[in-house]
């Protein structure tokens, strides 16, 4: 690859998505732990109450399950495509590009899906300050992630000038 120009910016957007991809999953799991522990509760006739959701949560709205679920899963990938994305950069050539790019670009779908997942969370209103933190990163994060994107396919689409023998 032959311009190395935007390697810094790759090399810090990756640590700054790394950091808040593992601060939404720490707020995710969170969220699924009291979830789990505040749940319902079965009653000894083993009956589920009339509105049982497999997916409730008791902070939050109906939108928080469906949203804390689908932000767990994109904070994964998107760990994962840092770490593919470190790789990258660490070899800046084109032979690493495809398989970085490609967990990018999934990492970024996922976040995307969790970001309106959050918009719907937040038309709703009721929620924590935790899911507060984590709909503001998921936001920050589909922006961070797109321009991480653009910043190693501009890095690749970049001519060469002159060869080199």
């Amino acid at each position: 690859m032959a311009n190395t120009q935007l390697k810094p910016l790759a090399g810090l957007l990756l640590l700054l998505n790394f950091c808040m991809y593992l601060i939404v999953a720490a707020i995710g799991g969170w969220a699924i732990n009291r979830a789990i522990d505040h749940g319902f509760v079965i009653g000894p006739g083993l009956e589920l109450p009339a509105h049982f959701s497999p997916i409730y949560f008791p902070m939050g709205n109906a939108a928080t399950g469906f949203f804390v679920v689908f932000a767990m899963i994109a904070s994964v990938v998107g760990a994962a495509s840092s770490l593919a994305g470190i790789n990258h950069v660490r070899l800046w050539h084109a032979d690493s590009l495809p398989s970085a790019a490609s967990v990018a670009i999934m990492a970024w779908t996922l976040t995307l899906l969790a970001m309106g997942l959050a918009c719907k969370e937040i038309e709703r209103e009721i929620r924590n300050a935790r899911l507060r933190t984590m709909e503001a990163f998921l936001i920050i994060l589909s922006a961070t992630q797109f321009i991480y994107i653009l910043a190693i396919h501009g890095a690749a689409s970049v001519p060469r000038t002159h060869q080199t023998r």
